[in-house]
């Protein structure tokens, strides 16, 4: 069948090979312009950008067009937290209910994965080394330059959709230009710098594969994710600078070397040659891009480029998989309609991409802080059994996020809402000896 209805991606990442499908399947001719060369071809190292984690609403977009399993191959399940503390001592956390859990895929795997995907099920042709230079929404053109030849050129499409990162080229060189288009970006103090954690001389895993290692110490804290090859990909989150504890204070092998047999000892352990490996890996920076509205014309933005996040909740990918989720039932809903259909998207996505972004900052105090502190995980246990008690009354705030589809901006009100019944809960005599009573079920139930 001829597709005369034509669709331009800028951007071949997550989104934008998934999205590929989406309009492919909508009877789209769909090109996609892709700054980098073919990630397929160069050796993707396992700890190559921070792992991700897919869960519930990533699921949900990539099960829609039939392409999940080809990603199940290369994801790896972790149903818990397992925290270390400076001793080296264990302790657990479930994520969800029984069996629930997120999954670890690799940034390079996935993404190879889905460009595969976006050419043999969606049909879409994928240009390399094709860099962004100018764009104009109304008329739906976009200009790009060729990194190897020089040459430019002009396309132009029904639609455009800039799913190209947090640094969208198409973003910066049109929608920012534009009359009332609100934008920022704001860096967080913290940044990041990965360690690969080899697998042991037979291949195994030197730690829990199915669980999401963290080191929790305070201002900072360390995690690691599982590589299908027996590996771990360990991300350090500290401040850039200015704490007792900052990467401007780890300036020589000595001082890695230090820092790491005091603060992450058992992780030391397992890796005694981390000075040596300290600089495989740069340090990067982390901020949280804002902008608004998310269209104009004939484009529209997504993923990253639209509503950018910092990772400590494991939603970005989820977050921007589920605007073609979002994207594709308005698509349905107006018939087509462009115009329609991306005013819709800008005002319904817009809040949502907001709510996620102050989720993934509060769940990093979560992270680096709260799950050592045994009142917090008290509180958690608390709410557990309460849920497990009366699940139509309440689902933790995690679980919200992670394992179900409810918007978003929902789910944060929501979230506010129970912490503040479970703070008043927490201050009741003698809540560690009579958390699992039903004096206390009956109280957050009056509570409700």
């Amino acid at each position: 069948m001829e597709k005369n209805k034509s669709a331009i991606i800028v951007g071949a990442g997550l989104v934008g090979s998934l999205w590929a499908v989406y309009l492919s399947k909508a009877g789209y001719k769909v090109t996609i312009y892709e700054r980098r060369s073919d990630i397929r071809n160069a050796e993707i190292s396992a700890g190559k950008s921070i792992n991700l984690a897919l869960s519930t609403r990533g699921w949900k977009a990539l099960d829609t067009v039939g392409v999940g399993d080809a990603v199940r191959e290369i994801a790896i399940p972790m149903y818990g937290r397992i925290m270390h503390d400076i001793e080296g001592n264990l302790s657990e956390q479930a994520y969800g209910k029984e069996g629930e859990a997120i999954y670890s895929v690799s940034r390079g795997g996935v993404n190879a994965r889905m460009m595969d995907i976006a050419e043999k099920v969606g049909g879409a042709t994928i240009h390399y080394n094709m860099k962004c230079i100018d764009a104009d929404t109304k008329s739906g053109t976009v200009t790009l330059k060729n990194y190897k030849t020089d040459e430019i050129i002009e396309d132009s499409a029904d639609v455009v959709f800039a799913c190209d990162g947090a640094f969208s080229a198409v973003r910066y060189s049109a929608m920012q230009k534009l009359d009332r288009f609100n934008y920022s970006q704001n860096f967080i103090a913290d940044g990041y710098r990965e360690i690969l954690l080899p697998a042991n001389e037979d291949g195994s895993y030197k730690l829990d594969k199915n669980a999401l290692h963290i080191w929790p110490r305070g201002r900072f804290m360390m995690i690691a994710l599982a590589n299908e090859d027996g590996s771990f990909t360990g991300t350090l989150f500290m401040p850039h600078s200015g704490y007792e504890n900052s990467f401007d204070k780890l300036n020589s092998k000595e001082k890695v070397d230090d820092f790491f047999k005091k603060i992450f000892p058992d992780f030391y352990e397992m890796m005694p040659n981390i000075a040596d490996a300290w600089e495989d890996h740069p340090l990067s920076s982390l901020a949280i891009m804002r902008s608004y509205p998310w269209h104009d014309g004939k484009f529209a933005l997504m993923g990253d480029a639209a509503h950018a996040t910092v990772p400590f909740y494991g939603q970005g990918m989820n977050g921007a998989f589920e605007d073609c989720t979002v994207m594709w039932e308005l698509l349905q809903k107006h018939n087509e309609d462009w115009d329609v259909i991306f005013a819709e998207y800008s005002e319904v996505r817009k809040p949502d991409g907001d709510a996620l972004q102050d989720l993934s900052l509060y769940n990093y105090h979560v992270m680096r802080d709260f799950v050592a502190d045994p009142e917090f995980l008290l509180q958690k246990k608390i709410e557990a059994k309460f849920s497990k008690m009366y699940p139509d009354k309440w689902m933790p705030l995690y679980s919200q996020v992670t394992f179900s589809n409810i918007r978003y901006s929902v789910a944060h009100e929501n979230g506010k809402r129970q912490d503040k019944i479970m703070k008043e809960v927490m201050q009741t005599p003698d809540i560690e000896s009579k958390w699992d009573s039903d004096e206390v079920m009956e109280l957050i139930l009056a509570k409700i």
